[in-house]
């Protein structure tokens, strides 16, 4: 049963007011709660650990999969591993993400390892977003983990998004590209207060005339602590960029640690950092509008995460 607070989680972090169509599988304090499968998507509940096994079948068209998490009890770690097959030549939606609200004084603590497989000329669109909220001491942590095999003329566009409100977090993303498969991704990172968030990135591009773009983009203000380690590793013929840029304010610190390793001839890969505090000529612009220069800065930052 999804109470008015897990309905408040679920808009935050997959974007649903109500039951979504389609595929879903919603998971609250380690259980699940809510399912449905499709004639070409099926959900299976793991048996020899917690998680499921998503199967959309090939040539699967203009449908999604909902496996959002959330959480709103104090001291709770939860644990799934989940492994996605994406059928050859089919075009899905997949939208995961994980909401904690701790009310408690214990840590509440999510780690989610995803493993995709996107089969030969499939497309899939992977969207996670983090959120966490709640008036208790208690930290709310997030620890996801994705694994993602590309098989030839595959395409992967993957949105990875932290919101607001988590305490700790450690990002790991490892990507295999086979021939000619393509990898957009687009991070998002906000932490304050003295938040930490870690994020490595790793893309191996394996076949020839594969191509990978990433581009990060992140905000660190108070005294939190942001730190990003990339590394795109060409193999073959193939074509790789990483941007990495961050604004930086008041006492916070952020690291990036980019690498770059070619190991073929043939592989183009190009790497771009930079840190920095909000341009004055922004906030004078703005607050020559009438802007006071608090909302100048959060319309600056808007724009920067969106």
């Amino acid at each position: 049963m999804l109470t008015a607070l897990d309905n408040e989680l679920l808009e935050k972090i997959a974007d649903l007011h109500n039951i979504p169509i389609g595929a879903y599988n919603i998971r609250k304090n380690g259980e699940g709660v809510s399912r449905n499968t499709t004639a070409n998507i099926d959900i299976i509940t793991k048996k020899d650990q917690p998680g499921i096994d998503v199967r959309i079948k090939p040539g699967t068209k203009g449908e999604s999969v909902h496996v959002p998490v959330i959480m709103s009890a104090s001291g709770l770690t939860d644990v799934v591993y989940n492994t996605f097959e994406v059928g050859a030549g089919s075009e899905v939606l997949i939208v995961a993400g994980c909401g904690i609200h701790n009310p408690g004084d214990q840590n509440s603590q999510h780690d989610g390892i995803h493993h995709f497989f996107v089969r030969e000329g499939s497309r899939m669109k992977y969207v996670e977003k983090h959120y966490g909220e709640g008036k208790g001491k208690g930290e709310r942590i997030l620890n996801p983990k994705t694994i993602i095999e590309v098989e030839a003329d595959g395409i992967v566009e993957l949105e990875m998004v932290q919101i607001k409100g988590v305490d700790h977090a450690e990002r790991v993303t490892e990507i295999h590209l086979q021939k000619n498969a393509r990898l957009i991704i687009t991070e998002r990172l906000l932490t304050y207060l003295s938040q930490e968030a870690e994020s490595k990135i790793i893309v191996e591009l394996d076949g020839e005339d594969s191509t990978a773009q990433v581009i990060s983009r992140s905000v660190a203000q108070d005294h939190s602590k942001q730190k990003f380690y990339f590394n795109l590793v060409g193999k073959n013929k193939c074509r790789g960029h990483v941007q990495c840029d961050s604004i930086i304010m008041h006492q916070a610190k952020v690291f990036s640690i980019p690498e770059i390793s070619a190991l073929h001839q043939e592989a183009q890969l190009v790497h771009e950092a930079a840190i920095g505090k909000i341009a004055s000529d922004q906030l004078i612009k703005l607050m020559s509008l009438g802007l006071s220069e608090k909302e100048a800065e959060d319309t600056v930052l808007k724009g920067f995460l969106k």
